[in-house]
């Protein structure tokens, strides 16, 4: 490694360290380096020297790397480093390779990562000059693994994801996929949050030019590619990181931060320069060479706090006497600085589940510097809400209404992820109380509150069609539900719901300041509805009611804070949706010189069972008629 290079290694300042480290054509062979400061020696092992210790002897450089070039050796031939410690002999995969052998084998493999032409500088153009914050952000989350199955039940690879998840988030409206880890990870039921690999993509489905093939498709559709990236911590699989050249290297040294004991994995030492360059030079690797739109980072809580998942007495204080870690804080400011500095227009979010303050502020005030925030109190609250029997919701109403007490202190994400779908928390469907076509109407109306709620939206794959048991990693979606009567109308009504939202600015134009929502009635819990409005830029207004009872309501009155034409634009208890078909506005309303709910007007409206409504609210300007005892126009104040 050349001594610059060097230099910002080793004070945690490189962000392309995996250009020096790891493999990578030299002539028409290979050369490695590895860093392991504290081996004894290091040996190349494969299949080009029968996996023999010392037949391929890597010779030490300054500051502990280990180098060897190959010659002769073909792309995708696999190795191993033969690391020798104190503690003895350990065969291990090259943490900055760029692809690996399939599970349950375990060696890294030799790949040129120069040979792939990408396709989408109409995206990346665009995407640099876009305001995510004034944009609508709607994610489609997505376990690649069990999406779909091919025909023999085998996973589908990059190719096949590219022709037929491509088209299908387009048609369903979504304007972002997330994707659960596609970095290579040994146990499949870790859904890829058990990192070995943090620079090879998932050889499951194909190799790293699979990957790149995939989203340069869905760039090309429109479509951005959010990956999830887990810098919290690594398993201990014996090829992996886990006390890489004998010593703790890549994890803490205290016995208080080495481990997870949640999850019984190592936590990766940020403090430690050389690991933040790693974790950096990862986080930059997919945001550059695979031209990823975003990384929701996992778990930061858990880097957060140094008392997040433990015990009282199983961790101690920073310098200044309080659980904070001040190590993570300066990682993620860097981090964000930095992705934002070197691949601009990116989505940067977090997975946080604490009141920590300024998840989302710029690193210049003291935040973070993240761009998002996933609002997991929001996620709670709501579904346990509408877990509910209608009788009692009555009772919890400030469950629904709490989140605007807080929903400009951070600019958030509101998630229906995986995490809410499996180990007995029943599927979105499934969660909704009563029979089954109050089930579909619940789950309709509580997604017409999610997107008219403040806020970007993601929503796990299976739940657009109503999947009616748990995501199962092991098998695909059940797509045959799509067969049965219910189901396509949900999917049906997702996709307008998404087609509505990305085509009226009011619904996302502004998300993170009260110019952009105003109550019309917040506390009416006797009759479990809300309403509010949304408000664009230009001064656009949708009207947005949601009925959390199966009551349907003739003349319901609204306060609203001005005059004007209420016009029903979508309504999720439409026929065509699955639903009842009551009511509906079949012509424009107008707003009566009636107070009402502290509001100077009220309209009259009325109001399906179960069901989210949205109207176009256009104020008068200038003269408008009072039609109230024959009075002449006046002027709107």
């Amino acid at each position: 490694m050349q001594k610059a290079r060097m230099a910002e290694f080793f004070s945690g300042n490189c962000i392309d360290a995996y250009k020096e480290l790891g493999s990578h054509p030299y002539g028409d062979g290979y050369r490695f380096s590895v860093y392991a400061p504290n081996a004894s020696s290091v040996s190349l092992v494969g299949d080009f020297n029968g996996w023999q210790e010392g037949a391929t002897p890597m010779k030490r450089r300054d500051g502990g790397f280990f180098d060897v070039v190959v010659p002769g050796l073909p792309q995708f031939s696999s190795y191993k480093y033969a690391v020798r410690s104190a503690e003895g002999l350990h065969l291990k995969a090259d943490p900055y390779a760029f692809h690996a052998e399939t599970r349950p084998a375990t060696a890294s493999k030799t790949f040129d990562p120069r040979s792939y032409a990408w396709k989408d500088r109409a995206w990346m153009k665009k995407r640099a000059s876009t305001d995510l914050y004034k944009s609508p952000v709607s994610i489609y989350e997505v376990h690649l693994g069990s999406w779909r199955l091919d025909e023999q039940g085998r996973l589908y690879t990059y190719e096949r994801m590219a022709d037929e998840l491509v088209p299908y988030v387009k048609e369903m409206g979504f304007t972002h996929v997330e994707l659960l880890p596609v970095m290579e990870h040994p146990f499949d039921l870790s859904w890829g949050y058990q990192v070995t690999g943090f620079f090879a993509a998932n050889s499951r489905f194909g190799d790293p030019n699979g990957l790149k093939a995939l989203i340069d498709r869905f760039h090309q559709a429109g479509i951005g590619v959010i990956l999830d990236w887990v810098p919290a911590h690594f398993p201990k699989d014996e090829h992996g990181l886990y006390r890489f050249d004998g010593t703790p290297l890549y994890e803490g040294g205290d016995p208080t931060r080495a481990e997870n004991p949640s999850w019984g994995t190592c936590m990766f030492d940020v403090g430690r320069p050389e690991v933040s360059s790693f974790l950096l030079s990862s986080a930059l690797y997919w945001l550059k060479e695979f031209h990823a739109d975003g990384l929701r980072v996992d778990a930061v809580s858990y880097m957060l706090y140094l008392d997040y998942g433990r015990e009282p007495g199983a961790w101690h204080p920073n310098t200044y006497g309080d659980n904070r870690n001040l190590e993570s804080i300066a990682f993620f400011q860097k981090l964000n600085t930095l992705a934002y500095r070197e691949a601009p227009g990116v989505l940067m979010a977090a997975e946080e589940a604490t009141a920590y303050d300024g998840v989302t502020r710029p690193v210049h005030l003291g935040g973070l510097g993240f761009g998002f925030k996933w609002d997991m109190g929001w996620m709670h609250d709501t579904l346990d809400y509408m877990a509910l029997d209608p009788i009692y919701r009555k009772y919890h109403h400030d469950k629904i209404t709490f989140s605007m007490m807080y929903a400009f202190n951070e600019s958030f994400i509101l998630p229906f992820s995986h995490d809410e779908v499996v180990h007995g928390k029943h599927s979105m469907l499934d969660k909704m109380p009563g029979d089954r076509w109050q089930k579909f109407a619940s789950l309709r109306a509580l997604y017409g509150y999610m997107y008219a709620h403040p806020g970007k939206k993601l929503l796990f794959m299976g739940g657009e069609f109503g999947q009616f048991i748990e995501w199962k990693e092991l098998e695909q979606l059940d797509w045959f539900l799509l067969l049965y009567e219910m189901h396509p109308d949900m999917q049906r009504y997702t996709a307008a719901l998404n087609r509505f939202y990305t085509e009226n600015p009011p619904m996302f134009e502004v998300d993170t300041s009260w110019d952009g929502f105003t109550w019309c009635n917040a506390d009416d819990r006797d009759h479990s509805v809300f309403s509010f409005l949304r408000k664009d830029l230009s001064g656009g207004q949708i009207l947005c009611v949601i009925n959390f009872t199966p009551a349907t309501y003739d003349g319901f009155r609204i306060g609203m804070p001005r005059a004007g034409v209420v016009e029903q634009l979508l309504c999720s208890d439409e026929t065509r949706f699955g639903g009842s078909g009551k009511q509906g506005l079949a012509y424009p309303a107008r707003t009566q010189d009636v107070p009402f709910d502290g509001h100077r007007y009220s309209v009259q409206l009325g109001i399906p069972p179960l069901s989210c409504v949205y109207y176009r609210f256009t104020p008068y300007r200038g003269f408008h008629p009072r039609r109230r005892h024959g009075q002449k126009a006046v002027k709107e104040p």
